[in-house]
C-alpha cells in the first residue's frame, strides 16, 4: 500500500498524468481521481492495523493534495473537487492517530511542520466552492479540538515556534523555488493567519509574552497579516498608538480586508484614502 502511493505521487510529480508517459496509460490518465480515492482509503484502513506505515502513506497523498492548488499534476481544473477528497478530515483522522499512537510530544513533533506545510487560508479546492469546498475546516480549527489545556496550547506553540526556525535556517527544501523569499513569507503569514489569532487569544493570559513577541516577529513570516498581528498584540498590551499606526500599514496594502477594516474602527484608526473609500462603499451596501 505505502509502495502504491509512493509510485502514485512520484508519477503525478513527474507530470506521468498529464504528459505522454508510458508508465501511465492514457485510460489510466483519465481515471486519476479514482486511483487516488482508492489509495487515500487504504491509507485511512491502515491507520487501523499499521498506524505508523498508514500515516506515512496518508501523509504523501495529502502532500500531494495539497500541491495541487498550485501545480498542474491531472487534467483537471479543480483536482480535490474532483476527488471529493476533503483535505481537513484526512488531517483530522491523521493527527488523532498521531496523537493515541506517539502520545502529545510525538503527535505534536510531527503536526506541528504539517500544520505550516498544509494550512491553506482559502481551502484545497481552486475555486474554493462546492461540496467537496463547503465540507473543509481549517487545520487551525482541527488542531484546537487536540490541545486541551492551556500546557498543551503552550506546549504546542513552542514545537510550532520550533518548526518555523527551521525553516527561517533554510531547514526546509522549499517547494516553489521560482518564488522570492517574500512572496513564500508573505503567504505563510496569510494561510497561518487565523492559528496566529488562536494562539494570541490562548496565550494572552498565561504569561507567554514571550512567546507571543516571537511569534509576532518571526522571520519566517512576513506581510500584511503578521503587521496585524503586531497590531493586535499592541492592542493587548495598551500600546494603541502603536496598533494604529500597524494597522494603518495594513490598510494601505489590502484596503478592502474587512478584518483589517473592523479593528481599525475599533481602536479608533485613521483610515488611508483607499481603505476609507472602500470602508463608505461597504457601508452603502
Amino acid at each position: 500500500m505505502l509502495d502504491d502511493a509512493r509510485r502514485f505521487v512520484e508519477l503525478a510529480r513527474a507530470g506521468a498524468y498529464m504528459a505522454g508517459d508510458r508508465r501511465v496509460s492514457p485510460k489510466e490518465r483519465t481515471r486519476w481521481r479514482f486511483t487516488f480515492n482508492r489509495l487515500t482509503e487504504d491509507a485511512k484502513k491502515a491507520l487501523a492495523a499499521d498506524a505508523a506505515t498508514g500515516g506515512q502513506a496518508l501523509e504523501l497523498l495529502i502532500d500531494l493534495a495539497d500541491e495541487t492548488c498550485d501545480y498542474d499534476y491531472f487534467r483537471s481544473d479543480d483536482p480535490m473537487a474532483a476527488a471529493r477528497f476533503v483535505v481537513s478530515d484526512a488531517v483530522a483522522l491523521l493527527w488523532a492517530t498521531y496523537l493515541d499512537l506517539y502520545g502529545f510530544s510525538g503527535f505534536a513533533e510531527r503536526a506541528a511542520p504539517q500544520l505550516i506545510g498544509w494550512e491553506r487560508a482559502y481551502g484545497w479546492t481552486r475555486r474554493g466552492d462546492g461540496p467537496t469546498a463547503d465540507k473543509e475546516t481549517t487545520l487551525a480549527d482541527v488542531l484546537a479540538r487536540l490541545l486541551r489545556g492551556i500546557d498543551a496550547w503552550l506546549d504546542f506553540t513552542d514545537r510550532y515556534l520550533a518548526a518555523l526556525d527551521r525553516l527561517a535556517g533554510g531547514g526546509a527544501e522549499r517547494r516553489a523555488p521560482w518564488r522570492d523569499t517574500g512572496f513564500e513569507r508573505g503567504e505563510r503569514a496569510r494561510n497561518l493567519a487565523g492559528w496566529h489569532l488562536m494562539v494570541l487569544d490562548r496565550l494572552a493570559d498565561a504569561e507567554a509574552d514571550d512567546r507571543l513577541e516571537r511569534l509576532a516577529t518571526h522571520p519566517a513570516l512576513a506581510g500584511p497579516e503578521l503587521r496585524y498581528l503586531r497590531a493586535r498584540l499592541a492592542r493587548r498590551r495598551g500600546e494603541n498608538d502603536t496598533a494604529r499606526t500597524l494597522i494603518r500599514d495594513c490598510l494601505n496594502e489590502l484596503p478592502g480586508h474587512t478584518q483589517f477594516l473592523d479593528f481599525a474602527r475599533e481602536i479608533g484608526a485613521e483610515f488611508p484614502e483607499r481603505a476609507r473609500r472602500v470602508s463608505d462603499q461597504l457601508s452603502g451596501w
